[in-house]
This record gives structure tokens, sequence and C-alpha cells, in this order.
């Protein structure tokens, strides 16, 4: 049924697939009939995204873009009951540029006074933080209890951009413990990739100082090859590179368009 061959200067496999009368186009780039749904729901969440992304490119305000992050984040990420943008001026002052409800901004209030927390440490030190059950952690002793005792019971914290003395991060608050899954923090890494450029733009920052929420367009677009196609990195890259080659754009903007729309564009 199938013939499989090798593109010259390529070491990703491609499939000539041959069908009755002669072949059928639109099933070019479906799934095969082992696929268990994986690809459904990645091109699901990837239609989502892009929906965001527009929707956050027809924010004029820079406040309202802001809002709206917090509240695609809410909606889109599970586990998630609020959400805030933590900023942090001059590495001392910690504020909120952006919440859902009052428990999220009080959040950052309590950040500043304290000092410590896990959206601080998303900025300065590991870029991605998940907080099973905040109140018991021994890493914020001041911060964890007092936030516990308010109704913060789990936390996923994804930096946003670092740009000279100004860092931003995108924190969902969870009232339950444990209410962010691995699932939770795929979704949450997507959107903050898109929220960075968005919110960076808002506060004027310009797209040179974003770091992309620790992880870079391509290697999320990797990912998506290599759970489609079942293939390995290098050769997802591959065909990252094939598409940059044919098409003479950038590797990294076919690989943003990828993680935009989940398709690629040959």
């Amino acid at each position: 049924m199938a013939t499989g061959t090798a593109r010259a200067g390529s070491s990703v496999p491609w499939c000539v697939v041959s069908t009755q009368g002669g072949g059928n186009r639109s099933q070019r780039g479906q799934p095969s009939a082992q696929d268990t749904g994986t690809a459904s729901a990645l091109d699901d969440l990837a239609r989502r995204l892009a929906e965001a992304a527009r929707g956050l490119q027809q924010q004029l305000d820079p406040q309202q873009v802001l809002d709206r992050v917090v509240s695609l984040a809410v909606a889109m990420v599970p586990g998630a009951d609020e959400a805030t943008i933590t900023m942090v001026r001059e590495r001392r002052h910690v504020y909120s540029a952006a919440a859902t409800g009052e428990l999220a901004r009080w959040f950052d209030v309590l950040q500043n006074e304290t000092g410590e927390g896990p959206c601080l440490d998303a900025m300065w030190q590991q870029q991605t933080v998940r907080v099973d059950d905040l109140a018991t952690d021994p890493r914020w002793p001041l911060l964890g209890p007092r936030a516990g005792a308010r109704g913060v019971g789990s936390m996923l914290c994804l930096q946003l951009f670092v740009h000279e003395d100004t860092l931003g991060a995108l924190d969902l608050v969870a009232h339950e413990t444990a209410a962010f899954t691995d699932e939770s923090e795929h979704i949450g890494l997507l959107l903050a990739s898109h929220a960075a450029i968005a919110v960076a733009d808002a506060q004027k920052l310009g797209h040179a100082a974003i770091a992309l929420v620790s992880r870079d367009i391509i290697g999320q677009a990797k990912g998506i090859l290599m759970e489609r196609f079942k293939i390995t990195a290098d050769q997802a890259f591959d065909v990252l590179a094939k598409v940059s080659q044919d098409t003479n754009r950038k590797v990294n903007a076919v690989a943003e368009d990828l993680t935009r729309t989940g398709t690629l564009d040959r």
C-alpha cells in the first residue's frame, strides 16, 4: 500500500500512499488508522492557541492585552482557578499587572511583602515552577503557610520574559492541592510562548528581550512533529529545515507557524 522513500538531503522518510481510485488528496496529512486520537487532540489545541494568538493581536490597549492573557490562561489550562501576570521592576518591587481575581492579586502583594515565592523563582531561577501543596512546601517558609490559609492550594508559574531589570511571569492559582498536571504544564507553556510576545509588546520591551518560557519555539514545534509522526528529534528538525528551505523562511518562523496553526505550510 505504501512505499517509503527518502528525499535527497533529508534523513526523514517520506511516504507515497496509493489508494483506490487513483489517490485521494484530501487524505494527505491525516493520522494513520492506528492513531488513538492524539493527533486530533493536538490539532484542537493548535486551533485554540491560534485563536488565542489572533485575539491577542487584535487588542490595541496594553492593559486589554494583559487582561486577555490571564483570562485565556484560566480558560485553557486544566486546574487553573485564577491567574495573574506578576511583574518585578528593579528586581525589588513585585506587583500584579493583571489578575482574574482578588486572590491572585493578593498573592503578588504577599510575594512583595515576604520577598519569596514560586513566581519569583520562576522569573529568576527555574523559569517554570509547579507546586503541588504550597502551604507545606519548605522552599517558601514565610509565604507558604499564609497563602495556604488564604486558599491557595497549588500553583503553576511560567516565566514570560526577562528584560534588563524588568521580569514577568504568568502565574496560575488553584484552590485544590495537586491541581496541575503534565497536561496543564504543556498547555501553559504553549500559551505562555504566545503570550510572552503580546505582553512584551504591551510593556514596550521589544521582541529581542523576550525569553520564551524556557523553551524556544523550535523545541515546541519539534515536539509536535515527534508526537504526530512518531519520529526522532533530529528527524523533526530535518522536517522544519526542509520546509524552511522550500518556503524561503527562517526555521523559527516555520516553527512558530506550526505551534500556532498545527500545520506546516509547504
